[in-house]
Protein backbone atom coordinates (compact mmCIF):
# COMPACT_ATOMS: atom_id res chain seq x y z
CA UNK A 1 0.00 0.00 0.00
CA UNK A 2 1.26 3.46 -1.00
CA UNK A 3 2.00 5.97 1.80
CA UNK A 4 -0.11 9.33 1.39
CA UNK A 5 1.95 12.11 -0.25
CA UNK A 6 0.28 15.27 -0.81
CA UNK A 7 3.57 17.10 -1.36
CA UNK A 8 5.59 14.89 -4.30
CA UNK A 9 8.96 13.84 -4.09
CA UNK A 10 11.74 15.95 -6.02
CA UNK A 11 9.40 18.94 -5.51
CA UNK A 12 11.39 21.77 -6.69
CA UNK A 13 9.34 25.15 -5.77
CA UNK A 14 11.35 28.31 -6.56
CA UNK A 15 10.14 30.15 -3.39
CA UNK A 16 12.34 32.81 -2.82
CA UNK A 17 11.59 34.53 -6.88
CA UNK A 18 8.09 35.75 -5.00
CA UNK A 19 9.74 37.35 -1.93
CA UNK A 20 9.29 40.47 -2.96
CA UNK A 21 5.53 39.94 -3.69
CA UNK A 22 5.20 38.44 -0.59
CA UNK A 23 6.87 41.12 1.40
CA UNK A 24 4.64 43.80 -0.34
CA UNK A 25 1.68 41.39 0.09
CA UNK A 26 2.50 41.02 3.83
CA UNK A 27 3.01 44.79 4.58
CA UNK A 28 -0.46 45.57 2.94
CA UNK A 29 -2.34 43.08 4.68
CA UNK A 30 -0.84 44.52 7.90
CA UNK A 31 -1.47 48.03 7.29
CA UNK A 32 -4.84 46.58 6.35
CA UNK A 33 -5.40 45.20 9.58
CA UNK A 34 -4.08 47.52 11.87
CA UNK A 35 -6.55 49.92 9.58
CA UNK A 36 -9.74 47.53 10.67
CA UNK A 37 -8.12 47.60 14.38
CA UNK A 38 -8.33 51.49 15.03
CA UNK A 39 -11.71 52.78 12.62
CA UNK A 40 -13.99 48.77 13.49
CA UNK A 41 -12.17 48.02 16.64
CA UNK A 42 -12.45 44.91 18.75
CA UNK A 43 -15.46 43.61 19.70
CA UNK A 44 -14.50 43.03 23.37
CA UNK A 45 -16.75 39.78 25.06
CA UNK A 46 -17.52 40.19 28.92
CA UNK A 47 -14.12 38.65 29.67
CA UNK A 48 -12.89 42.08 28.87
CA UNK A 49 -15.39 44.69 28.76
CA UNK A 50 -17.02 43.83 31.76
CA UNK A 51 -20.84 43.47 32.47
CA UNK A 52 -23.31 40.87 31.83
CA UNK A 53 -23.79 38.94 28.54
CA UNK A 54 -27.47 36.85 28.67
CA UNK A 55 -28.18 34.74 25.74
CA UNK A 56 -31.53 34.16 24.37
CA UNK A 57 -32.44 31.16 21.91
CA UNK A 58 -36.10 32.33 19.87
CA UNK A 59 -38.29 30.44 18.07
CA UNK A 60 -38.09 32.67 14.68
CA UNK A 61 -35.13 35.14 14.15
CA UNK A 62 -36.53 38.37 16.50
CA UNK A 63 -36.87 41.73 15.35
CA UNK A 64 -33.87 43.23 16.81
CA UNK A 65 -35.37 46.44 17.33
CA UNK A 66 -37.77 45.49 19.21
CA UNK A 67 -36.05 43.29 21.50
CA UNK A 68 -33.75 46.41 22.12
CA UNK A 69 -36.83 48.19 22.95
CA UNK A 70 -38.28 46.06 25.24
CA UNK A 71 -34.60 45.69 26.97
CA UNK A 72 -34.73 49.42 27.43
CA UNK A 73 -37.88 49.73 28.81
CA UNK A 74 -36.14 47.85 32.03
CA UNK A 75 -33.87 50.19 32.42
CA UNK A 76 -30.56 47.61 33.01
CA UNK A 77 -28.61 50.40 30.93
CA UNK A 78 -27.66 50.34 27.74
CA UNK A 79 -28.29 47.06 25.73
CA UNK A 80 -26.35 45.53 23.07
CA UNK A 81 -26.84 42.51 21.02
CA UNK A 82 -25.47 40.35 18.79
CA UNK A 83 -26.63 37.47 16.72
CA UNK A 84 -24.30 34.62 17.53
CA UNK A 85 -23.89 32.78 14.41
CA UNK A 86 -27.74 31.03 14.33
CA UNK A 87 -30.15 33.71 13.65
CA UNK A 88 -32.52 32.56 15.89
CA UNK A 89 -29.83 32.78 18.84
CA UNK A 90 -29.12 36.44 20.09
CA UNK A 91 -26.57 37.58 22.91
CA UNK A 92 -27.99 40.25 24.88
CA UNK A 93 -25.09 42.41 26.79
CA UNK A 94 -25.94 45.01 29.73
CA UNK A 95 -23.15 47.15 31.74
CA UNK A 96 -22.27 45.82 34.98
CA UNK A 97 -25.20 46.36 37.27
CA UNK A 98 -25.51 48.62 40.47
CA UNK A 99 -24.45 46.55 43.79
CA UNK A 100 -22.16 44.46 40.90
CA UNK A 101 -23.41 41.20 43.43
CA UNK A 102 -24.79 38.11 42.80
CA UNK A 103 -28.24 39.30 43.94
CA UNK A 104 -28.52 42.27 41.45
CA UNK A 105 -27.20 40.06 38.71
CA UNK A 106 -29.62 37.51 38.67
CA UNK A 107 -32.17 40.12 39.71
CA UNK A 108 -31.28 41.85 36.29
CA UNK A 109 -31.46 38.10 34.24
CA UNK A 110 -34.83 37.20 35.73
CA UNK A 111 -36.54 40.81 34.71
CA UNK A 112 -34.79 40.04 31.23
CA UNK A 113 -35.78 36.44 30.97
CA UNK A 114 -39.58 37.24 31.82
CA UNK A 115 -39.69 40.16 29.39
CA UNK A 116 -38.68 38.46 26.63
CA UNK A 117 -40.53 35.20 26.97
CA UNK A 118 -43.81 37.82 27.14
CA UNK A 119 -43.00 39.87 24.10
CA UNK A 120 -41.70 36.81 22.22
CA UNK A 121 -43.22 33.68 23.13
CA UNK A 122 -41.33 30.45 23.01
CA UNK A 123 -37.95 32.07 23.41
CA UNK A 124 -35.79 30.25 25.96
CA UNK A 125 -32.99 31.09 28.31
CA UNK A 126 -29.74 29.70 27.29
CA UNK A 127 -26.94 31.15 29.78
CA UNK A 128 -25.38 33.86 30.82
CA UNK A 129 -22.03 35.28 32.41
CA UNK A 130 -20.79 38.30 34.42
CA UNK A 131 -17.25 40.01 34.84
CA UNK A 132 -16.61 43.60 37.00
CA UNK A 133 -14.80 46.30 35.58
CA UNK A 134 -11.93 45.80 37.88
CA UNK A 135 -11.51 42.09 36.87
CA UNK A 136 -11.90 42.34 33.13
CA UNK A 137 -8.73 45.50 33.43
CA UNK A 138 -6.86 42.98 34.99
CA UNK A 139 -8.06 40.04 32.10
CA UNK A 140 -6.89 42.20 29.42
CA UNK A 141 -3.48 43.46 31.20
CA UNK A 142 -3.03 39.82 31.47
CA UNK A 143 -4.02 39.22 28.16
CA UNK A 144 -1.57 41.31 26.62
CA UNK A 145 1.39 40.35 29.13
CA UNK A 146 1.08 36.55 28.17
CA UNK A 147 1.24 37.48 24.35
CA UNK A 148 4.01 39.74 25.13
CA UNK A 149 6.32 37.54 26.92
CA UNK A 150 5.85 34.67 24.20
CA UNK A 151 6.73 36.85 21.62
CA UNK A 152 9.99 37.96 23.48
CA UNK A 153 10.46 34.36 24.89
CA UNK A 154 10.81 33.24 21.56
CA UNK A 155 12.40 35.97 20.06
CA UNK A 156 15.40 35.09 22.92
CA UNK A 157 15.20 31.06 22.17
CA UNK A 158 15.83 31.94 18.28
CA UNK A 159 18.83 34.20 18.57
CA UNK A 160 20.41 31.39 20.97
CA UNK A 161 19.80 28.47 19.06
CA UNK A 162 20.43 30.22 15.99
CA UNK A 163 21.26 33.33 14.81
CA UNK A 164 20.51 37.09 15.16
CA UNK A 165 19.02 36.76 11.63
CA UNK A 166 16.56 33.88 12.43
CA UNK A 167 15.25 35.59 15.34
CA UNK A 168 14.25 38.44 13.54
CA UNK A 169 12.89 36.75 11.06
CA UNK A 170 10.62 34.81 13.19
CA UNK A 171 9.23 37.82 15.58
CA UNK A 172 8.18 39.65 11.83
CA UNK A 173 6.39 36.65 10.84
CA UNK A 174 5.33 36.30 14.52
CA UNK A 175 3.92 39.77 14.49
CA UNK A 176 2.47 39.16 11.24
CA UNK A 177 0.38 36.60 12.37
CA UNK A 178 -0.74 38.52 15.34
CA UNK A 179 -1.88 41.18 13.27
CA UNK A 180 -3.91 38.84 10.36
CA UNK A 181 -5.87 37.46 13.34
CA UNK A 182 -6.53 40.97 14.64
CA UNK A 183 -7.94 41.96 11.62
CA UNK A 184 -10.27 39.46 11.13
CA UNK A 185 -11.89 39.79 14.39
CA UNK A 186 -11.99 43.67 14.03
CA UNK A 187 -13.78 42.75 10.55
CA UNK A 188 -16.01 40.16 11.86
CA UNK A 189 -16.82 41.29 14.77
CA UNK A 190 -16.59 37.60 16.42
CA UNK A 191 -16.35 38.39 20.49
CA UNK A 192 -12.89 38.85 21.72
CA UNK A 193 -12.78 37.13 25.11
CA UNK A 194 -10.34 34.87 26.81
CA UNK A 195 -11.10 32.05 24.36
CA UNK A 196 -9.57 33.85 21.51
CA UNK A 197 -6.39 34.93 23.65
CA UNK A 198 -5.54 31.06 24.14
CA UNK A 199 -6.36 31.01 20.31
CA UNK A 200 -3.88 33.58 19.64
CA UNK A 201 -1.50 31.75 21.85
CA UNK A 202 -1.47 28.59 20.31
CA UNK A 203 -0.99 30.06 17.18
CA UNK A 204 2.10 31.59 18.33
CA UNK A 205 3.02 27.85 19.32
CA UNK A 206 2.16 26.27 16.19
CA UNK A 207 4.03 29.05 13.85
CA UNK A 208 7.06 28.97 16.13
CA UNK A 209 7.06 25.17 15.84
CA UNK A 210 6.30 25.52 11.97
CA UNK A 211 9.29 28.31 11.38
CA UNK A 212 11.94 26.65 13.77
CA UNK A 213 11.75 23.17 11.71
CA UNK A 214 12.47 24.93 8.65
CA UNK A 215 15.23 27.50 10.58
CA UNK A 216 16.40 23.97 11.83
CA UNK A 217 17.17 22.71 7.81
CA UNK A 218 18.83 25.90 6.56
CA UNK A 219 21.08 25.99 9.19
CA UNK A 220 21.63 22.52 8.39
CA UNK A 221 22.43 22.74 4.76
CA UNK A 222 24.29 26.15 5.51
CA UNK A 223 27.03 23.64 7.06
CA UNK A 224 26.49 20.69 4.65
CA UNK A 225 26.56 23.38 0.82
CA UNK A 226 29.17 26.35 2.33
CA UNK A 227 29.61 27.36 -0.94
CA UNK A 228 26.40 27.36 -2.51
CA UNK A 229 23.94 30.50 -2.76
CA UNK A 230 21.83 31.63 -0.07
CA UNK A 231 18.67 31.78 -2.44
CA UNK A 232 19.46 28.39 -3.45
CA UNK A 233 19.84 27.32 0.11
CA UNK A 234 16.65 28.46 1.61
CA UNK A 235 14.78 27.10 -1.60
CA UNK A 236 16.43 23.80 -0.89
CA UNK A 237 15.35 23.96 2.81
CA UNK A 238 11.62 25.16 2.19
CA UNK A 239 11.33 22.06 -0.50
CA UNK A 240 12.39 19.33 1.69
CA UNK A 241 10.34 20.47 4.95
CA UNK A 242 7.24 21.00 2.54
CA UNK A 243 5.41 17.73 2.59
CA UNK A 244 6.13 17.74 6.33
CA UNK A 245 4.54 21.32 7.11
CA UNK A 246 1.69 20.86 4.39
CA UNK A 247 1.04 17.46 6.28
CA UNK A 248 0.65 18.99 9.39
CA UNK A 249 -1.22 21.49 8.31
CA UNK A 250 -3.84 19.91 6.20
CA UNK A 251 -4.38 17.56 9.06
CA UNK A 252 -4.96 20.32 11.93
CA UNK A 253 -7.12 21.79 9.21
CA UNK A 254 -10.04 18.99 9.41
CA UNK A 255 -9.99 18.54 13.25
CA UNK A 256 -10.71 22.72 13.44
CA UNK A 257 -13.46 22.59 10.11
CA UNK A 258 -15.19 19.88 11.74
CA UNK A 259 -15.19 21.55 14.92
CA UNK A 260 -16.03 24.69 12.67
CA UNK A 261 -19.37 23.22 11.28
CA UNK A 262 -19.97 20.79 14.57
CA UNK A 263 -19.03 22.59 17.47
CA UNK A 264 -21.84 25.31 17.73
CA UNK A 265 -21.09 28.93 18.09
CA UNK A 266 -19.33 29.00 21.41
CA UNK A 267 -16.63 27.45 20.06
CA UNK A 268 -17.28 29.42 16.40
CA UNK A 269 -14.37 32.56 17.12
CA UNK A 270 -11.87 30.30 19.00
CA UNK A 271 -12.41 27.42 15.78
CA UNK A 272 -12.08 30.42 13.19
CA UNK A 273 -8.94 31.76 14.62
CA UNK A 274 -7.02 29.05 14.96
CA UNK A 275 -8.13 27.91 11.38
CA UNK A 276 -7.01 31.75 10.30
CA UNK A 277 -3.20 31.13 12.08
CA UNK A 278 -2.95 27.78 10.29
CA UNK A 279 -3.20 29.19 6.76
CA UNK A 280 -1.36 32.39 8.04
CA UNK A 281 1.33 30.30 9.89
CA UNK A 282 1.93 28.68 7.19
CA UNK A 283 2.46 31.14 4.09
CA UNK A 284 4.23 33.50 6.71
CA UNK A 285 6.92 30.23 7.29
CA UNK A 286 7.26 29.65 3.92
CA UNK A 287 7.17 33.16 2.20
CA UNK A 288 8.23 35.44 4.98
CA UNK A 289 10.16 34.34 7.74
CA UNK A 290 12.98 32.28 5.37
CA UNK A 291 13.50 34.60 2.61
CA UNK A 292 13.81 37.25 4.94
CA UNK A 293 17.21 35.67 5.63
CA UNK A 294 18.35 37.29 2.97
CA UNK A 295 17.32 40.60 2.86
CA UNK A 296 18.76 40.58 6.77
CA UNK A 297 22.03 39.28 5.11
CA UNK A 298 22.64 35.89 6.48
CA UNK A 299 25.28 33.91 4.49
CA UNK A 300 26.39 30.09 4.55
CA UNK A 301 29.73 31.06 4.40
CA UNK A 302 31.23 31.96 8.01
CA UNK A 303 32.49 34.85 8.29
CA UNK A 304 37.03 35.03 8.27
CA UNK A 305 38.14 35.23 11.67
CA UNK A 306 40.16 38.25 11.96
CA UNK A 307 44.10 37.01 13.45
CA UNK A 308 44.49 37.27 17.21
CA UNK A 309 47.55 39.06 18.94
CA UNK A 310 48.82 35.28 19.27
CA UNK A 311 48.50 34.71 15.84
CA UNK A 312 50.86 37.53 15.25
CA UNK A 313 53.39 36.91 17.88
CA UNK A 314 56.44 35.56 16.99
CA UNK A 315 56.70 31.73 18.83
CA UNK A 316 60.46 31.75 20.36
CA UNK A 317 61.39 28.13 21.31
CA UNK A 318 64.23 26.16 23.58
CA UNK A 319 67.15 26.23 21.31
CA UNK A 320 68.54 23.38 20.19
CA UNK A 321 71.96 21.84 20.82
CA UNK A 322 73.36 20.65 17.76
Amino acid sequence: MKLLKLVPDNTNIDFVSLRNWAFGLTMVLSILAVALVFTRGLNMGVDFAGGLMIEEKFVTPPSQDKLRGVIDNLNLGEAALQQQGDPRTISIRLPVQQGADEGATNAAVKKVEAAVAQAFPGATFSRYSTVSGKVSGELISNGILAVVLAVLGIALFTIVRFEWQFGVSTVVAIVHDLLMTLGFFALTQFDFDLNIVAAVLTIIGYSINDKIVIDDRIRENMRRYRKMDMREIINLSVNETLPRTVMTSVTILLALVAMLLLGGHVLRGFTAAMILGIVVGTYSSIYVSSSLLITLGLRAEPTAKAPSMLDKAERVGPKQDR
